[in-house]
């Protein structure tokens, strides 16, 4: 079972960030992710002036697009949750677009993955419309 809870010291948030081979950040706020209480990732954000911001995000070992994703959502909830209904994704080092996309980020006119959080959790369906499959018989 996937957990993601968050880190609740900097002196483990460090730890977490060597095994996951990402740059600590001391200002940010962390989620650690386990499957089967086994460390998986880590997401590291922050909240400034202009929005929420995903600093990274990373697995142990390959990519685990499951944990990735529950990383990246449960960042942005708390973040939401705070008040904050605009955020920014900003890892340099993580550049699969389909993992950000399924997130829910986009690419704004200045060309940086950007979401609108208002709503978003209370009506997910509205953010990404999904197209209903026709299943009658033709």
């Amino acid at each position: 079972m996937i957990k993601v809870l968050p880190i609740q010291t900097k002196k483990e948030q460090e730890e977490i960030c060597r095994i996951c081979g990402v740059e600590y950040d001391v200002r940010a706020m962390a989620y650690a992710a386990t499957v089967d209480d086994e460390l998986r990732g880590i997401c590291q954000f922050a909240m400034t002036p202009n929005g929420g911001i995903i600093r990274s995000i990373a697995c142990v070992g390959e990519k685990d697009f499951e944990v990735l994703f529950l990383l990246g959502r449960a960042s942005l909830n708390f973040i939401d949750l705070a008040g904050v209904h605009s955020a920014y994704f900003e890892d340099p080092n993580f550049t699969d677009d389909d993992i950000i996309k399924s997130i829910g980020f986009e690419l704004n006119e200045q060309g940086k993955y950007f979401v609108d959080l208002t709503d978003f959790f209370t009506a997910p369906c509205k953010h990404h419309p999904m197209k209903t499959p026709d299943f009658s018989d033709k």
